[in-house]
């Protein structure tokens, strides 16, 4: 699918290689297959077939090379994972992410301290959990009519499904605790359940987690008139006469910058990449970059008690095969969404004469919706530049009073659920610094009216500039604290059902099979 000579005109041109960019690749391919499409990843291709998630690559040196290769232009240092290293003041990142050199935080202000990013084919979507919640209550997107068909042409093309773990002998057990202490008054759609996981069981019973190279589908991938190009950094979208005609690419690997002319631009970077480019491009609608929401994060452990012992056949080869991943949905009542299960190991020594049962160390963490601001935003200047030699992103953020007290009111609840499923684990919860979900969302948010308060349309069409698309959790308006991938993956089938309907047109009225 990679090739080093750029086209000079495609129908359609996608930047960003993540689950967004590639369900625009996907959804055109299955409906406008004459569309010539050409895809643009600023990072290289990390995994066979492309896009595929890291965690499916077998061998432990050979995954580590693939995440460090996803870890941008910058200086590559010890990656931290886990809070420990965090509560001790380390401003790390994960495994196959980077952080912004600077700019990450201003005086007065909280900032995302910890604001993450990868470049690499597949995006986010080779390191990801894999977790797929549906949207609940105020977290949905009311004047999108079609929300619910969206969400489960998502589902399809992340290949989600509940029974990924379904053999681990205690994830029923901590469902079942769980929903003792949560479920009462809850409607079925917000109690206590699986998580939907974008993962499938082989038949050899292997897991295998999607990435974007389960979004883009044999359909994509055997598709003749489309083309990935991984280590090509676009530098500007072309408006001409008001609307989109193409984008400057730069080849990373000789420097040569090349113009490709499209009908149809997508924009699929992130949620910090994205508005970069339009602001870049001279695209900058009032509401860029505004609006930004991260979602504060509280974790905490606890040790499963009177749990039942392991039968031999019992599955145990990894991480959550013991309990399972469980799923607290996000209500407005309690606004807040759950993501239940077991860790790798004890977060604390455990004495020799205290033996711990495999898997019975279970995290606990909870995602708060944010009270969403316009001044919370990443702005762009012409003074600072990024190591790629754009723009570089600032970050203005700010928690409100009603920030604190929704993630008080998370801290008592994770240790009441902590007790609920066994003994918690240290004195009290801990809160993740910022930006650590790595779930950004509104920076080029949707809107039903041109009012300066959202960046594009019901179909991501961005305001003002016909042909220009905007794709990723970014577009996504509302304050959510569930994972947002499964929502941003369906409004991008929006996006791309309208540039397929318009090329379809276009091909009506020129009497043409060819665009």
């Amino acid at each position: 699918m990679s090739a080093r000579r750029y086209p000079a005109s495609v129908d359609v041109v996608i930047v960003g290689s993540g689950p967004t960019g590639s369900a625009y690749a996907r959804i055109l391919s299955e409906r406008a297959p004459d569309a010539t499409i050409a895809m643009f990843e600023v990072g290289p291709t990390v995994s066979n077939p492309p896009g595929a998630h890291v965690k499916n690559i077998a061998d432990p040196a050979e995954r580590a090379r693939a995440q460090v290769a996803s870890e941008g232009p910058g200086e590559r240092g010890e990656k931290v994972a886990n809070p420990g290293a965090a509560r001790a003041g380390v401003r790390g990142a994960r495994p196959g992410t980077f952080l912004l050199d600077d700019g990450f935080a201003f005086d007065g202000e909280d900032g995302l301290p910890v604001v993450a990013m990868s470049s690499n084919v597949g995006g986010m979507a080779a390191h990801w959990t894999g977790a797929c919640p549906r949207p609940n209550d105020s977290e949905r997107i009311t004047f999108v009519p079609d929300l619910d068909e969206l969400l489960d042409e998502a589902d399809r093309l992340l290949g989600v499904t509940t029974d990924a773990f379904d053999a681990a002998p205690f994830g029923a057990i901590v469902r079942e605790r769980l929903s003792t202490a949560v479920d009462e008054g809850r409607v079925d759609a917000t109690k206590v359940q699986r998580m939907p996981l974008a993962a499938h069981r082989r038949d050899d019973g292997r897991l295998v987690w999607s990435g974007s190279d389960v979004v883009l589908g044999e359909v994509t991938r055997e598709n003749p008139r489309f083309s990935l190009f991984d280590e090509s950094l676009a530098v500007r979208v072309i408006v001409e006469g008001g609307r989109a005609s193409g984008v400057v690419v730069r080849d990373l690997r000789s420097g040569e910058d090349h113009t490709v002319s499209a009908r149809f631009v997508v924009v699929a970077a992130d949620a910090l990449r994205t508005p970069q480019l339009l602001w870049a491009s001279g695209v900058r609608p009032e509401a860029l970059g505004r609006y930004l929401n991260d979602q504060a994060q509280i974790v905490f452990a606890a040790r499963l008690r009177d749990m039942p012992p392991l039968d031999a056949d019992d599955p145990t080869a990894g991480l959550a095969e013991y309990s399972g991943v469980s799923w607290v949905p996000f209500t407005d009542d309690m606004p807040f969404h759950g993501q239940i299960m077991q860790l790798d190991a004890s977060p604390i020594p455990v004495a020799e004469d205290d033996p711990v049962l495999p898997g019975s160390i279970v995290g606990l963490g909870l995602f708060c919706a944010k009270d969403v601001q316009a001044d919370d935003r990443v702005a762009f200047d012409d003074a600072h530049r990024d190591a790629y030699g754009l723009p570089a992103p600032r970050i203005h953020y700010r928690l409100t009073a009603r920030d604190h007290e929704v993630m008080e009111r998370a801290r008592h609840e994770i240790v009441r659920l902590a007790e609920a499923v066994g003994d918690p684990v240290g004195d009290r919860p801990f809160t993740l610094p910022l930006g650590s979900s790595l779930h950004y969302q509104g920076s080029t948010r949707m809107g039903v009216a041109d009012d300066g308060t959202s960046v594009c349309d019901v179909d991501s069409e961005v305001w003002g500039v016909p042909g220009l698309f905007v794709a990723g959790n970014g577009v996504i308006p509302t304050a959510t604290a569930c994972n947002p991938t499964l929502t941003s993956v369906g409004l991008a089938v929006r996006g791309a059902r309208k540039i397929a309907a318009l090329l379809s047109r276009e091909r009506v009225a020129t009497g043409s099979a060819s665009v």
